[in-house]
């Protein structure tokens, strides 16, 4: 099996968790790091024995060695960093949103087709296996229709207005941080809906704080969906069937427990995994680029693109704009 070597741009929280879970990955290595400060790049290859730690997102994606990157940068890099990546013929795998519009996904898919690499975006939920355990036993037919969805995903975090999550130069505010897992938790499954209605408070940076979505299917299904940096919530999802009740347990997104009522019986679902949940991104992301295939059907462009459209849209509807 051949052995992937890895580039990772940007080293923050979320690059130190997906690190950790690559040391797990059988086949894949982690060759190569970058920074914009070299003690920073340093300190984190020698954390997780990276051969190549480099102050320049440009020197790691010119290094002929690299087969793949991932990025980690601040959402509004997302777009020139995979563009960067993918032109030295990288495959990219982007951490989510994809992009800060519409408009931006399309070129980055353009690039990719145009310089016969693959692209996906990292949204890891897709491929944990309580997200497809879910989704398979809705495609089944035994639960009935779905009534409705609840899933919210909220935290209090400290304000910092010149941190990512409050800074608007930075693609600040909760939606595309973390509503995005509850958009992304409807339309994976249950796909596009016929109307959205949503509302958000918009605090002082000009960030959405909180926002509130509701979509409304032609079937009849209704949504309810939330995403804070103001409060704690527990994090959940829950579809609500004419057969029974399917619960995502705490921290939907990543969680190993879903508790299932089918036909009036109770039973616990537990997906216990090792390491911190990027790991099964990464192994199906290595698969697809061994196999040389260009694009992941689990996270594929359309879906991408229908996820990106619809926070646009609902950034339309809040009246949230980026420059």
């Amino acid at each position: 099996m051949k052995t992937i070597r890895w580039g990772i741009l940007g080293l923050g929280k979320i690059a130190n968790s997906f690190a950790t879970d690559l040391l797990q990955v059988t086949g894949s290595e982690l060759y190569a790091v970058a920074s914009r400060s070299q003690e920073k790049a340093d300190e984190f290859g020698k954390n997780y024995n990276a051969t190549k730690c480099y102050s320049s997102y440009e020197e790691l994606a010119e290094d002929p060695q690299v087969d793949a990157v991932y990025i980690a940068t601040p959402h509004v890099r997302h777009h020139q960093d995979t563009i960067l990546c993918l032109t030295n013929g990288k495959a990219v795998l982007c951490e989510k949103p994809f992009a800060m519009n519409l408009a931006q996904v399309e070129e980055m898919i353009s690039v990719a087709k145009a310089n016969k690499v693959l692209l996906m975006e990292a949204l890891w939920t897709r491929m944990m296996p309580h997200f497809k355990f879910v989704k398979e036993e809705l495609e089944s037919g035994k639960y009935g229709a779905v009534k409705t969805l609840t899933a919210d995903f909220c935290f209090d975090a400290d304000f910092n207005p010149e941190g990512r999550l409050y800074n608007k130069d930075l693609g600040g505010g909760s939606l595309l941080d973390i509503g995005i897992y509850p958009v992304f938790c409807a339309l994976g499954l249950l796909g596009n809906p016929e109307n959205i209605s949503a509302k958000a408070k918009i605090g002082k940076t000009g960030v959405d704080e909180e926002t509130e979505m509701t979509f409304t299917y032609s079937s009849g299904t209704k949504v309810f969906l939330k995403s804070s940096i103001i409060q704690d919530t527990p994090t959940t999802a829950t579809l609500i069937c004419e057969n029974g009740v399917l619960v995502l347990n705490s921290r939907f997104h990543q969680t190993d427990k879903v508790t299932a009522i089918l036909d009036g019986v109770k039973v616990e679902h537990d997906f216990t995994y090792t390491g911190k949940g990027y790991y099964f991104e990464i192994e199906h992301f290595a698969d697809l680029l061994r196999e040389g295939h260009k694009e992941s059907p689990l996270m594929s462009y359309d879906f991408s693109r229908t996820l990106i459209k619809t926070l646009d849209d609902i950034r339309e509807q809040i009246g949230l704009f980026y420059e």
